[in-house]
């Protein structure tokens, strides 16, 4: 088979048809691309997509805060973090020396009454809440290099906790369903409601990536049962929508989420991603279970890229690899995002032998 471009390969992937070789993506946390353009590897202002040759390229445009206007409040201020009030209401701690996942401190909105007051009146299809540049400029780049261009965004389950907190919102599945019926329905609703704008006006993307991180270590937030009764309707609907425009659907889930997978497939979804590792994440008995029917991205655990020594990452790579392509189903992703502790070479050997065992040529 003649070399493929990366919209053809991302394209057959999601479909688990033949293929050149395995794609290939990667999320970082900010850190570290900034240790390595210190470094000398990577030119400032050089994208990582251009850089290691990716096949996919994301563009997340949507802003659906409440509060669009609303400027963040500095609650609180230390050397290290800020406890800010955002745009939801919520009390969010970040760090302000290195990337991480913010604090959830308090919110304003713990009930139906709080929701329908502070938050539902707001959550309307504004323009403003659309970047159409960022959108166009993205999929021009991905055009020129012929990669499979994804638009990107949240789906329910993670637009819902930014607004109430876990604790809130898994207590309401369980006390007041129909308030988180109508968190998801709304959300939903906005969600299709932008992307007829966006896509009308701009075209449509390749494909369509929804972040829904639904599980933590070893057990995902919700059952299968409550998956399919709340947050499930709301993942059909969306995913109906793309794939009625031909777009096919990857989703990602950190967290421990394979209780809940034949329900994702259920929802049509094409593509699952990250399949974290240390949160209990099995990509060979995912593929064994799910494989012709369910393509996947990730499951390799990061935690091998952190030891910089070839050895150990070319062992995690034989592992799966070779078992993982035969269904011509499979993207090279770490198991999360790359982080800083990991060495420019140990990465780019990871891509590169990852690529010499996905080669079907």
């Amino acid at each position: 088979m003649s070399e493929m471009t990366g919209v053809e390969r991302i394209q057959n992937i999601l479909k688990r048809q033949p293929v050149d070789r395995i794609g290939v993506f990667e999320h970082f946390w900010g850190d570290t691309q900034k240790k390595w353009v210190a470094e000398g590897h990577i030119q400032p202002g050089e994208s990582m997509e251009d850089h290691f040759g990716y096949d996919l390229q994301l563009c997340w445009p949507f802003n659906l805060v409440a509060r669009l206007n609303f400027t963040p409040e500095v609650v609180e201020e230390t050397d290290e973090t800020q406890l800010v009030r955002d745009g939801n209401g919520a009390l969010l701690r970040r760090h302000k020396l290195h990337d991480a996942t913010p604090e959830h401190v308090d919110f304003l909105v713990q009930d139906r009454a709080a929701w329908e007051e502070h938050i539902k009146p707001f959550l309307t299809p504004d323009r403003a809440r659309i970047n159409f540049e960022a959108y166009r400029e993205a999929r021009r780049r991905a055009a020129d290099a012929q990669r499979f261009f994804a638009w990107s965004g949240v789906n329910v389950f993670e637009l819902m906790h930014p607004v109430c907190g876990h604790q809130h919102m898994l207590t309401g599945m369980l006390v007041d369903p129909d308030w988180i019926k109508d968190m998801t329905n709304t959300y939903t609703q906005l969600t299709l409601d932008l992307m007829d704008i966006l896509f009308s006006e701009e075209g449509y993307p390749d494909g369509v990536w929804f972040y829904e991180d639904m599980g933590f270590k070893e057990r995902p937030f919700v059952s299968l049962d409550m998956y399919r009764e709340i947050i499930q309707p709301s993942h059909r609907r969306t995913v109906d929508y793309a794939r009625a425009k031909g777009l096919p659907v990857i989703m990602h889930s950190c967290g421990y989420v394979a209780p809940l997978v034949p329900g994702i497939i259920e929802a049509g979804v094409d593509c699952l991603q990250v399949i974290e590792v240390k949160a209990g994440m099995d990509l060979l008995g995912l593929f064994r279970d799910f494989g012709d029917r369910l393509s996947f991205m990730g499951g390799m655990d990061v935690r091998v890229l952190y030891t910089n020594d070839r050895a150990t990452i070319n062992r995690e790579l034989t592992a799966k690899i070779p078992e993982v392509k035969r269904n011509f189903g499979y993207v090279l992703h770490s198991d999360h995002s790359i982080p800083d502790q990991v060495d420019y070479e140990s990465y780019r050997y990871f891509v590169q032998r990852g690529m010499e065992l996905g080669n079907y040529r």
